[in-house]
């Protein structure tokens, strides 16, 4: 049985669309997908993101055990900062990607995938248990709702007193917003400017009414899942499961510079990394765009258009709607050309470009 978030009887007020997601029931779509995604390209989008989870790992080693739990380098974050990384097993296969916050010298906030965190949090104590750590899953403590896209900061200034404009991206602050303590996060899977905002999770409801409410004059929509996919793919950013699986390893995926070999001390995986840090992979992780109106989708075959020779796979495609067209991510082997390529779908050869990622870039 799926398992609510604690905003379910907003989502079910506003008429969304509940489906089950890494175990969660979770909003798909409020109304039209299209127009959420739009709005927050345009305006703003307001998104519950309550299924993530939230694992503190505290102490006077705390930054020594996350250096050697993790790939990055976190004994360098500053107290205020966050940085996207990874957990590995001893393989190098990527077991999640993760955003870690310092929220204070001792004190770290380990942000991870909903289907992944059970297990980035027993793999965490594991690691930590020789250091002078504590690690503690608190997730079922906060709810996550995010305000996205280049109103956000509009919207949010209006409830808080915080220091917004001098926030930078990948920082984080406590502030209140609308009379309730939060940590504000300038952090987003959108590629939008925006904020992620973690409340204790009784309080959740009472803060998206008055984001709702704050927002509206400036053309916010609450936006779903599918929403959040198009506009996560249009900037190219990888979902775990699909970009990223056990069976990669961050170069694979071409992410080779979240691992810090650099860093003071071990850390799990890398000595099965660290041969492969100059070795080029098999395939590549490219942009699609499609030419015609059938969309790639998820494990589709890529081929050669003229002979229907499989050269790769797609790992994530959708309508694109800035670039009005169908646009995927796939893994591409190295060796095939660049022109010529096609999507089977359903027996069909569809014609792709490939295309830089990611696809779509905001005006700063």
């Amino acid at each position: 049985m799926s398992r609510p978030t604690p905003l379910r009887e907003v989502h079910e007020s506003l008429g969304a669309t509940l489906t089950d997601f890494a175990g969660w029931l979770m909003p798909l779509r409020y109304g039209s997908e299209s127009a959420e995604h739009n709005a927050v390209r345009g305006a703003a989008g307001l998104f519950d993101l309550s299924h993530m989870g939230e694992i503190f790992v505290t102490g006077p080693a705390a930054a020594d055990a996350l250096d050697h739990a993790l790939v990055g380098h976190l004994g360098a974050l500053a107290p205020g900062r966050a940085r996207y990384t990874m957990i590995c097993a001893e393989d190098g296969g990527v077991l999640d990607d993760l955003i870690v916050y310092r929220l204070a010298e001792e004190t770290f906030m380990v942000v991870a995938n909903a289907s992944n965190y059970p297990l980035v949090a027993r793999e965490l104590t594991q690691r930590a248990e020789p250091y002078d750590a504590v690690v503690e899953d608190r997730s079922d403590a906060y709810a996550l709702i995010a305000v996205q896209g280049p109103r956000a900061q509009d919207i949010l200034s209006g409830l808080t007193g915080a220091d917004l404009p001098g926030l930078k991206y990948y920082a984080g602050l406590p502030g209140v917003v609308d009379g309730h303590e939060v940590l504000i996060a300038r952090t987003g899977y959108t590629g939008e400017d925006g904020f992620e905002l973690f409340v204790p999770a009784a309080e959740a409801v009472a803060l998206w009414r008055a984001l709702s409410e704050a927002g509206e004059p400036y053309g916010l929509r609450p936006a779903g899942l599918s929403a959040r996919d198009t506009l996560r793919l249009e900037a190219g950013m990888p979902l775990y499961g699909n970009e990223l699986t056990r069976e990669l390893t961050p170069f694979d995926a071409g992410l080779g510079r979240v691992v810090k070999f650099d860093k003071p001390g071990d850390f799990v995986g890398r000595a099965a990394l660290e041969p492969v840090r100059d070795v080029a992979p098999k395939r590549r992780l490219t942009g699609l765009a499609a030419t015609g109106r059938r969309v790639p989708r998820h494990g589709y075959p890529v081929v050669l258009r003229e002979d229907g020779t499989v050269v790769g796979e797609v790992t994530s495609g959708a309508p694109s709607q800035s670039l009005g067209r169908p646009i995927a991510m796939a893994y591409v082997d190295t060796t095939a050309p660049v022109d010529g390529l096609a999507v089977d779908i359903r027996g069909a050869r569809e014609a792709v470009e490939v295309v830089e990622l990611p696809f779509y870039r905001r005006n700063k």
